[in-house]
């Protein structure tokens, strides 16, 4: 499978074939690296919330700013709550969270938007990024899906939204599934595994769990997320899935697993320019 995300600079992924066909769009996803933060936000933290040096987290985002060419002042950041609810956010949001945690849209880890010069945000470090985009009516979107957002369908939520609310046709969409943990490093105990279960009705593809010898489980969100989006009426010719696992890359990624929840938060970003 062709990687769909591609480095472009030492703190930056993005993505490619959507950029190349839509000049105006600008999406990807951060690494840890390229940054003025220390210790173990080491260096390119873009998380306000994980007690890293406030002025480190902004200095981070101005440089990531003037490499996107979309200035701070634009971007739209919420609290991510594990959660599903999905929001649409206009201008009128430009500049939320962007300096201050307790500035930023509450409890909500999914938003879109159909306006220029919106550069919507959010943070990561093993959770899965869902990017969403309707290129013919400029509609884009982001989810963060954990394991508790994955189970609640999240993604779903999101397409749900726009096929109701604005008159969106399903094979319109495309969606793009971004770097996180993967199975080769997630393991889940029978609670989790449970919620997984419920959330295909007891039904879960082949490719979502496997039994590992110790009686634990091993989750690959990745696919789980892009199964839900199927089952949701997404073709599986408009989802594309990273290769990329957050925890396997300890020089490209931070990953709150194997780091033993002390590291910093790679952000995923999608907007369009004027």
């Amino acid at each position: 499978m062709k990687e769909i995300f591609i480095q472009s600079t030492e703190s930056t992924f993005k993505i490619q074939p959507w950029e190349d066909s839509y000049k105006q769009l600008v999406a990807g996803f951060t690494t840890k690296n390229d940054g003025v933060s220390q210790g173990c936000f080491s260096s390119f933290n873009l998380g306000l919330h994980v007690n890293d040096s406030t002025n480190h987290v902004i200095n981070n985002r101005e440089l990531l700013a003037d490499q996107l060419k979309f200035s701070t002042s634009k971007w739209v950041c919420s609290k991510q709550v594990h959660g599903y609810n999905v929001l649409k956010v206009s201008k009128d949001d430009q500049g939320k969270g962007v300096t201050d945690y307790l500035s930023s849209i509450p409890d909500t880890d999914g938003f879109y938007t159909n306006e220029e010069e919106v550069l919507l945000t959010s943070c990561y470090a093993d959770c899965v990024p869902l990017y969403f985009l309707e290129p013919t009516k400029k509609y884009i979107g982001l989810a963060h899906a954990g394991w508790k957002g994955t189970v609640s369908n999240i993604g779903g939520k999101l397409i749900d939204k726009w096929l109701k609310e604005e008159n969106i046709k399903l094979e319109d969409i495309q969606i793009v599934i971004g770097p996180s943990i993967g199975e080769c490093c997630y393991e889940v105990d029978d609670f989790v595994m449970n919620k997984v279960s419920e959330a295909f009705n007891d039904d879960i593809p082949h490719k979502v769990i496997t039994k590992k010898l110790n009686g634990k489980y091993a989750l690959n969100l990745k696919e789980a997320n892009k199964q839900l989006l199927i089952n949701s009426g997404i073709s599986e010719e408009n989802i594309s899935m990273t290769n990329y696992c957050t925890s396997c890359n300890p020089n490209t990624f931070f990953s709150h697993r194997r780091d033993e929840g002390k590291t910093g938060r790679m952000m995923s970003f999608i907007g369009w320019r004027k």
